[in-house]
């Protein structure tokens, strides 16, 4: 076993696709996938969990729904009830109605604003922080797959030689 890491360099994202099955199929692991954009289909590939992060955007959508309908109820009826064209506010459940496009857009603020804290918290991507990209140009036109050669039960000569069957741009060993 070698604790050498592989990095596979591509320059189209089905090319990359394609040689991901082919080096899975032949017990090959593929720890991580740098690329500039998201390639559809490569999570189940190189088994990948289905994420969770859609439950975290529910979260922060009701948080912000939660937030306003309280912040409407307080400031329109608790605070400073007024009598607009006749028709007062007594109650929240007979203003909801009014109170619905505020709500709704609260949320979606809500919700995207924590998404994206979210993201950048989970990928470490905040600024100070040291992100961890092996290879720059994967933020503008190349797609790198890291395979650790202790990952699988093939030595990193042998993965290397399954790499160069695919069509590799360049194999970087470190």
């Amino acid at each position: 076993m070698s604790d050498k890491t592989i990095y596979a360099i591509y320059d189209d994202d089905y090319v990359l696709l394609e040689s991901a099955k082919h080096l899975v199929g032949k017990g090959i692991h593929i720890r991580d996938v740098f690329s500039p954009f998201p390639i559809h289909g490569l999570d189940p590939v190189i088994g990948l969990a289905r994420t969770r992060i859609a439950m975290t955007a529910f979260i922060y959508g009701m948080c912000g729904v939660a937030i306003a309908l309280t912040g409407m109820w307080y400031f329109m009826i608790y605070d400073w009830p007024l009598n607009v064209g006749g028709k007062p506010n007594f109650s929240l459940i007979d203003n909801i109605p009014s109170f619905v496009p505020i709500t709704f857009e609260f949320g979606v603020l809500c919700a995207g604003h924590g998404m994206a804290l979210t993201y950048f918290l989970r990928n470490w991507t905040l600024p100070g922080f040291k992100g961890r990209n092996p290879y720059p140009r994967t933020t503008d036109d190349r797609f790198v797959m890291e395979i650790h050669a202790e990952d699988s039960k093939l030595s990193a000569e042998e993965i290397v030689a399954f790499i160069d069957e695919t069509c590799v741009l360049e194999i970087d060993e470190k």
